[in-house]
């Protein structure tokens, strides 16, 4: 992230040594610390918060496509009431026509349309 070298951090380090003291360094290494670690609590605070916004809007962006999805098939199936209730209507007003139909088709079914087949025979070595 800073691009610190070993080399870079033993120079600070030494410097630090030599205007802080060895008495106090203890101390501001504490300090530091304390502070590394508000900072780090602030920065993880913000990124909840934000992981949290951006699940609201994602939220909200899917409630909206769900909205959308519900409309358009609502409408389908209004469409489809009303052509069925147009058809069923059309089908009431005009009743079939017997003009149309053929002889043959006037006839009753041929009698052995009606006759049912005898069961079959039972397999060999398995009758009783």
């Amino acid at each position: 992230m800073f691009e610190i070298s070993w080399s870079e951090l033993l120079i600070l380090g030494v410097v630090t040594l030599v205007f802080v003291g060895p008495k106090e360094l203890p101390a501001l290494m504490r300090t530091l610390g304390k502070y590394a670690g508000m900072v780090r609590r602030h920065a993880n605070d913000f990124k909840a918060q934000f992981d949290a916004a951006m699940r609201e809007a994602e939220l909200d962006a899917m409630r909206e496509e769900v909205e959308k999805m519900q409309t358009s098939i609502n409408a389908e199936v209004m469409r489809a009431k009303t052509s069925i209730g147009d058809a069923g209507k059309l089908a009431r007003i005009e009743p079939p026509s017997t003009a149309n139909t053929s002889a043959s088709e006037k006839q009753d079914p041929p009698a052995h349309a009606a006759v049912l087949k005898p069961p079959m025979p039972a397999p060999p070595g398995m009758e009783s």
